[in-house]
């Protein structure tokens, strides 16, 4: 069997897969939920957060996209993976986030408040949440994060979704509801301004950027789950 119908084979399998998952969560087996959150939590914690660039409001993003979909779970026809479907109720509800709070910003309350970074200072983090880290990469990651806070939202939603989620062109222009050729453009415009803030220091580090895993995964899911009267 050639590469092309290898891959035709797996996307059909993970498509099959999506759909037993699917039944089974629409027939409310408790598992089903806590498969579906847990398979996708890092991506939409990272797709939340590359938009908001807030850790407990990106946080708070997923658990709304989870209930949205699973509210709505009889509509999914497997017409795309059940991954980009979810992308797209997580970045809607984002974005719209982002207008809710530009408009409470025009007359804010406390100026100083409007910016808020990465939780990068060592006597700011969990060290549960992140043991394997050393100070080195903290300040790497650090480089990044900012560098990538700083980018205009119409660039950084495109640039966390396709350099540090990894998703394709086309799944991109599917969540984002734009064109495939406005993503490679704006995509393109995200890179220059990144490698521009960093000084051609982005390397393989981009892939442990906004990190989703341990404490903040398990976390994230029993609130879903406890949210949809599955207790324990």
């Amino acid at each position: 069997m050639r590469k092309p119908a290898l891959q035709a084979a797996a996307i059909a399998a993970a498509d099959d897969g999506d759909m037993a998952l699917v039944r089974r969560a629409l027939a409310r087996e408790a598992d089903a939920f806590r498969a579906i959150i847990k398979t996708h939590n890092q991506r939409l914690y990272r797709i939340a957060r590359g938009v908001v660039r807030n850790d407990a409001e990106a946080e708070d993003i997923v658990q709304e996209a989870y209930l949205r979909a699973f509210a709505s779970l009889d509509a999914f026809r497997g017409d795309a993976s059940l991954s980009t479907w979810l992308s797209r109720i997580t970045i809607n509800e984002a974005l719209g986030r982002l207008r809710k709070k530009k408009r409470m910003v025009a007359m804010p309350e406390n100026p100083e408040a409007q910016i808020i970074r990465f939780p990068l200072n060592p006597s700011n983090l969990n060290p549960g949440d992140d043991p394997e880290r050393t100070m080195a990469q903290r300040q790497i990651l650090g480089l990044v994060e900012r560098a990538t806070d700083s980018l205009p939202d119409v660039y950084r939603s495109v640039f966390v979704a396709r350099v540090i989620e990894g998703l394709s062109i086309q799944e991109n222009a599917e969540v984002l509801g734009i064109r495939p050729e406005t993503v490679k453009t704006r995509l393109h415009r995200a890179r220059a301004l990144v490698r521009k803030a960093l000084d051609d220091e982005i390397g393989p580090v981009l892939l442990d950027a906004f990190p989703f895993a341990g404490r903040r995964c398990d976390r994230l899911t029993q609130a879903v789950m406890k949210r949809l009267g599955f207790e324990g």
